[in-house]
């Protein structure tokens, strides 16, 4: 997934501040987890449970079977794996997200280390009502870009209208694209860009009213009011530093974001939500992260800001060489 740089430059930065495992005493997760199940090394989707308190739905991207994994945030552990029928072999699956009616959307959207896919496929299934290792039977629908193969590890789905979203991967910031208002099985599924997306973007997710959307990359994040399909930016979110950061979701009560990332013993780690609380943050402080274009970040703010440098100068030094390679 030519993800060198990025891996890299996170290292350096968590190596920098130490980013913090913050323990899990929430009953609904919300203080924060680690997956501990050694057969989940790449979380790259992460989605609250509708039916299940404190469990989180999670996949790898690349793994050898179409599995979802239901992570008990009191514990960390694994407590069912679904194997999902009538899907094929997965190629990149990169994104899950909660619909209506208690319906699970799978994106195998990912391009698989450089592959421009003719179409993905997005999978819809009703989550278990128990949880156990089971077989559930998910519908499949083809994807094509209006404009031509994208490379996608964002996949959203309103939880009113139950449409759904993707957001491409881009470094200089990708689109938002929309689907038609149902997706059918009896034929292609176009999606079309409807708005720009300022980051480099690997996961989003809607609150739980569906009035705001979150965007998180490998460096930070962008909340957006909704504004009935017509994002508008609200301001940056505190995006925790990870190894190498994946996925969001809401808590179900969207008073938290919580932050997943790849690799064994995977931390997933809270973040306040821009206008929670009316106006703010959950933890009390009176502050609010969509004021956080403008604000400091406390104490800590200059380390901060000197190993957000170190990483973004590891980027330009990137990009300079993509640029002298493209003129030999």
């Amino acid at each position: 997934m030519r993800r060198s740089l990025p891996l890299l430059a996170s290292a350096l930065l968590v190596l920098a501040l130490g980013a913090p495992v913050v323990a899990a005493d929430g009953d609904d997760g919300s203080e924060g987890f680690t997956i501990k199940d050694p057969g989940i090394t790449e979380s790259s989707g992460l989605a609250a449970s509708h039916r299940h308190k404190g469990i989180y739905w999670t996949h790898n991207d690349q793994d050898e079977g179409a599995y979802l994994y239901a992570i008990d945030s009191k514990t960390g552990d694994t407590v069912a794996t679904i194997t999902m029928t009538g899907v094929g072999t997965p190629r990149d699956i990169e994104a899950i997200s909660m619909g209506p009616d208690n319906e699970i959307y799978v994106g195998d959207i990912g391009d698989n280390d450089g592959v421009e896919w003719p179409y993905v496929w997005v999978y819809r299934l009703p989550e278990p009502k128990q949880l156990k290792d089971q077989t559930v039977r998910a519908t499949q629908y083809v994807v094509k870009y209006s404009d031509g193969p994208r490379d996608a590890e964002s996949l959203a789905v309103h939880p009113k209208t139950g449409r759904v979203y993707i957001i491409d991967k881009q470094e200089d910031g990708g689109h938002l694209y929309d689907g038609p208002a149902q997706l059918s099985t009896s034929g292609t599924n176009v999606f079309k860009p409807i708005a720009p997306i300022d980051l480099w973007t690997t996961d989003a997710a809607f609150s739980p009213d569906g009035r705001q959307l979150a965007v998180r990359g490998y460096f930070g994040g962008i909340a957006y009011e909704w504004n009935d399909g017509k994002p508008k930016r609200q301001g940056r979110l505190s995006v925790p530093l990870q190894r190498q950061g994946e996925s969001v979701t809401y808590t179900p009560d969207g008073s938290t974001l919580l932050y997943g990332t790849e690799g064994e013993e995977s931390p997933v780690e809270p973040g306040s939500v821009p206008g929670a609380a009316d106006g703010k943050s959950p933890s009390g402080d009176g502050s609010s992260a969509a004021d956080e274009d403008s604000a400091g970040d406390g104490p800590n703010d200059n380390l901060k800001m000197a190993a957000i440098a170190l990483g973004a100068g590891l980027v330009v030094i990137y990009g300079l060489r993509r640029l002298l390679r493209r003129g030999s």
